[in-house]
């Protein structure tokens, strides 16, 4: 019997601990729509950046996509604090590679990347078809064209395509690691692939596992929703929201699709307890402040200052 898809499974992160993890969905721009990615090198540098920084700050990568002048990915993390941890470290390793290349400090550090949870099945299946369906806005033909994506890593049955070369990270000399990993890093204990051209392969270090069981081990049902997945909805949930900054009243329908969402109910028909659990996810997903929250929560500023961790 097929089991069902767990949205928050047990996972063994990068440190070894294992313990149960959360789904973000992760966008970064540069300033200013600015381009990211210049040349092959960069694009490769981006995604090794990626797996660098999930590994140092214990994060799972689930699936990716660097296109010119943005990436995505979504990842897997015990909590808020270690998705944060991790966009704030890609952003400080992408910025000083580009900044050391090109002489233009700056191009994402000062960037407003957020790490937004995915808190219904429905939503980490689109963001999932959402993150490969941004292969076409570099000009690719179909996603399956496209290598800076996780795409390949998928319905493969954990495998490397056939005819490719590989050799493993984990047995490349210091020089050899800074200078094709870009790290000063030991990664002797990685299962990460590169091949002749020293490119990551998606397959050793994108977690194909949780992606095969949200589609329900159906190739043709992946390749369905990203075909169909409506971008103008992803924009909307994970680029724009948390970046818009909203009237009480606006942030207050909000807030109560996602309560009644969670908890059947709306916001203030809720006891304190669920508010305090509600509020941490409300304010990862909107630009709002404590202040606010403490009045659409109906709370004191003090008690919304504690659930938010901002206790003086």
């Amino acid at each position: 019997m097929e089991r069902k898809f767990e949205k928050n499974p047990v996972r063994e992160l990068p440190d070894g601990a294992i313990t149960k993890v959360y789904p973000f969905h992760v966008s970064l721009e540069g300033l200013e729509s600015k381009i990211l990615c210049r040349e092959e090198a960069d694009y490769d540098m981006f995604v090794k950046a990626l797996c660098l920084c999930a590994r140092r700050k214990n994060v799972i990568l689930v699936i990716y996509a660097v296109v010119s002048n943005h990436a995505h990915c979504i990842i897997l993390a015990a909590d808020q604090a270690g998705a944060d941890s991790f966009v704030d470290d890609v952003k400080k390793a992408y910025s000083m590679y580009f900044s050391k290349k090109y002489q233009d400090p700056g191009v994402l550090r000062r960037n407003d990347a957020r790490a937004i949870y995915l808190d219904t099945d429905y939503y980490v299946r689109n963001a999932i078809a959402y993150v490969v369906r941004n292969a076409m806005d570099n000009g690719a033909t179909s996603v399956q064209e496209y290598k800076w994506t996780g795409y390949q890593a998928f319905f493969c049955g954990g495998k490397v395509p056939s005819g490719i070369v590989v050799r493993k990270v984990s047995v490349l000399s210091t020089r050899e690691v800074r200078q094709i990993m870009h790290t000063g890093d030991k990664l002797d204990d990685v299962r990460w692939l590169i091949n002749e051209a020293n490119e990551l392969e998606p397959v050793s270090f994108c977690d194909w596992r949780y992606v095969e069981s949200a589609f329900r081990h159906d190739q043709s049902f992946f390749l369905r929703l990203i075909g169909g997945v409506n971008t103008a909805e992803m924009d909307s949930k994970l680029i724009d929201l948390p970046r818009t900054r909203r009237t009480d009243n606006e942030l207050l329908l909000s807030v109560n699709e996602m309560s009644q969402r969670w908890f059947s109910a709306v916001v203030h028909d809720l006891p304190e307890e669920k508010k305090a659990r509600l509020m941490p996810y409300v304010y990862h997903c909107f630009r709002t402040t404590p202040s606010q929250l403490a009045r659409v929560f109906e709370v004191a500023p003090e008690k919304a200052n504690r659930w938010l961790g901002k206790e003086k």
